[in-house]
């Protein structure tokens, strides 16, 4: 598999060959770089945040893990006795994970994934964000129809960015002219890789409610963090 423009990837694989410093670049168009360390992508049940773990419990079925990374939750599913493919778009991190022993990994986009059901689809590390805007949350839902059987269940992770936007008063100060305020644009960069300019997707538990009651699922909000993040449970209900 190539590995080109893949700077999670990269990093992942680096990390894999011994260079245990290796983080990825964040860059966005609403705070300062940030680093995201290969290391984390590695986690253990043992350092996992309490919202992962909840979601873990929560898989039921067949799972689809979206975005898998280095495939941490997905092996932590396995070890369960869980039925789990791991899903990724990064070559980088299918190999890594093949390497570690994830029995079903799939390189391939959400949106072009297609012939196989799933009793749960798991989002995390803000995991929906791949909708990239509101139109694209109504498009990932419409195509999470066709990945669900039916009765099945959306475990996501996300946040409302909100308090970011916030003044020294307490007041919030957004431009209506520059469309919901939770639409992120990201770059990623590890050495000579990066991702090129994409949209990012951070929704407030409200509006998510609202489309996904729209789309016809049940929305339940399984835990709540300190700083606007959340998990949330979307069951598609009978056509």
């Amino acid at each position: 598999m190539e590995m080109k423009n893949d700077p999670v990837g990269a990093a992942i694989q680096d990390f894999m060959a011994g260079n245990l410093e290796a983080s990825i670049v964040v860059e966005s168009n609403l705070t300062e770089d940030d680093e995201i360390r290969a290391a984390y992508l590695f986690r253990t049940p043992d350092g996992m945040p309490r919202l992962e773990l909840l979601a873990l419990e929560a898989c039921h079925g067949r799972v689809l893990d979206v975005g898998a990374g280095a495939g941490c939750h997905s092996l932590a599913l396995q070890e369960r006795g869980v039925d789990v493919t791991a899903l990724d778009l990064s070559a980088g991190a299918v190999q890594a994970m093949q390497a570690q022993g994830v029995r079903q990994v799939v390189q391939q986009d959400i949106f072009k994934l297609s012939g196989e059901r799933y009793d749960t689809l798991l989002l995390l590390m803000n995991g929906i964000g791949i909708a990239g805007d509101l139109e694209g949350l109504e498009r990932f839902l419409e195509h999470a129809k066709t990945l669900l059987n039916p009765g099945g269940q959306i475990l996501l992770e996300s946040s409302d960015i909100l308090y970011m936007f916030e003044e020294e008063d307490g007041s919030v100060l957004l431009d209506l002219n520059a469309g919901y305020y939770g639409e992120v644009l990201y770059n990623m960069r590890y050495k000579e890789h990066q991702t090129g300019e994409f949209r990012w997707l951070f929704i407030d538990p409200a509006i998510l409610e609202d489309y996904a009651t729209d789309h016809g699922y049940t929305f339940g909000q399984l835990y709540e963090g300190e700083y606007g993040n959340y998990l949330a449970r979307l069951v598609l209900q009978p056509a």
